[in-house]
């Protein structure tokens, strides 16, 4: 692979959100991606906490891939479920709890407690969504605008 300088660096994925109706927006991607976002009484859509859970979960999904199809291949079969209820008094996740399932019983167990140390340290050390979360982030609001 060649190295990437600043001109042939792939350029960042903007993202937005549009209002759509009273708390629904759609969350959208310069890829042409889309989401729906809303309130929880909603149907079909994503509530930010929701999404915030499904972004964990799927960066830990992707930091294992490498790992996991090394050892298990290509076509392994993985959930993540993750869960944790809001704190409603003080407006925040306290604690978030990932459970990843894999069928794992070709292997003995040393095997598994190898590669799910392997899993571990991969998610920990790749996985941006989750190190953010462990961090905390600074998180900066700007207003543009029309008068």
């Amino acid at each position: 692979m060649a190295e990437q300088t600043p001109d042939t660096a792939p350029a960042s994925t903007d993202l937005w959100v549009e209002r759509t109706g009273t708390r629904r927006y759609t969350g959208r991607s310069s890829r042409g991606a889309e989401v729906l976002i809303g309130s929880e009484g909603v149907e079909g859509v994503f509530t930010p906490g929701e999404l915030l859970k499904i972004a964990l979960a799927a960066c830990s999904g992707m930091s294992s891939d490498l790992p996991l199809s090394r050892r298990l291949g290509d076509s392994y079969d993985a959930t993540i479920r993750v869960s944790g209820p809001a704190d409603r008094e003080n407006e925040w996740y306290p604690r978030l709890q990932e459970t990843l399932e894999l069928d794992l019983s070709e292997l003995d167990a040393d095997a598994q407690q190898r590669l799910l140390t392997v899993v571990e340290r991969a998610i920990d050390k790749v996985c941006t969504v989750g190190r953010t979360l462990k961090r905390g982030t600074e998180v900066d609001l700007g207003f543009q605008v029309d008068s």
